[in-house]
């Protein structure tokens, strides 16, 4: 089987102790690429080293709106610099979060909104961050069409992603599939339609059951696919070729 981690922060320090085993690990464990997004302009050139010393990772560029103290407005002049110069794999990773503490709403949304102008720009896929926000989310999309992407880790409801769907996104899913205690989101994976969905990590966070408590790794992302299968009571080789296809299609990967 062939995988791909739609969303994967091999950059963050947490990793810098043994990178390379865990890529190493994860490419054993047939995840064959790995997508890396940006979360703000400092980290961009580490990212890019790395998935440039990698083969089969892949670099996101992007503001994330969880990290908004940490943004100027001329780091969005600096965004649309590197996407001319780099070409990276997408504009990411870019959203909304009204779950943090006292979020500055608008000033997410502006920041987002010039990040999916960006994009739209450069003709390439976003990888969306949303926690508490879906709605907002659609409501910006729907005003500004652009070339699709993933929103990753969602949770948002079954309507809410049919939109996405429509839209041109596709659903992650990844470690919290693999909690029973996940109800709502494991039957969420099961009545979507499979077109919809892809699969990540979002390592270092979320891990899976099996190592709760831990760091993520991409490793495990084959525990995601099992998942994935017995909720929706399919064969897991045929949605790794199908979740693998997906993701190519929406981020253009060679798979």
């Amino acid at each position: 089987m062939q995988l791909v981690d739609t969303h994967c922060h091999l950059d963050f320090p947490v990793f810098d102790a043994d990178r390379a085993a865990v890529i190493d690990s994860a490419r054993r464990a047939g995840v064959t690429q790995i997508v890396v997004p940006g979360v703000d302009a400092a980290r961009w050139p580490k990212l890019m080293a790395l998935c440039a010393a990698h083969a089969g990772l892949h670099p996101a560029l992007g503001l994330h709106p969880g990290f908004l103290a940490r943004h100027r407005r001329e780091h969005l002049q600096a965004l649309e610099t590197a996407l001319e110069a780099h070409r990276p794999l997408a504009v990411g990773e870019i959203g909304l979060d009204y779950f943090i503490e006292n979020p500055d709403r608008d000033a997410q949304k502006r920041l987002l909104e010039a990040q999916l102008a960006i994009a739209a720009n450069a003709g390439l896929p976003v990888l969306l961050h949303v926690r508490k926000a879906h709605d907002d989310v659609l409501q910006l999309l729907r005003r500004r069409r652009g070339c699709g992407g993933i929103a990753h880790a969602f949770n948002g409801s079954l309507q809410q992603g049919k939109k996405y769907f429509e839209l041109g996104f596709r659903l992650g899913f990844g470690g919290m599939l693999t909690y029973e205690r996940s109800r709502k989101l494991r039957k969420l994976a099961a009545e979507l339609p499979l077109e919809a969905i892809v699969l990540e990590t979002d390592a270092p966070d979320m891990a899976v059951a099996s190592h709760h408590g831990e760091r993520n790794s991409p490793q495990y992302l084959p525990e995601c696919l099992a998942a994935l299968a017995e909720v929706r009571g399919q064969d897991p080789e045929e949605l790794a070729r199908r979740t693998t296809a997906n993701a190519a299609a929406t981020l253009g990967l060679a798979c």
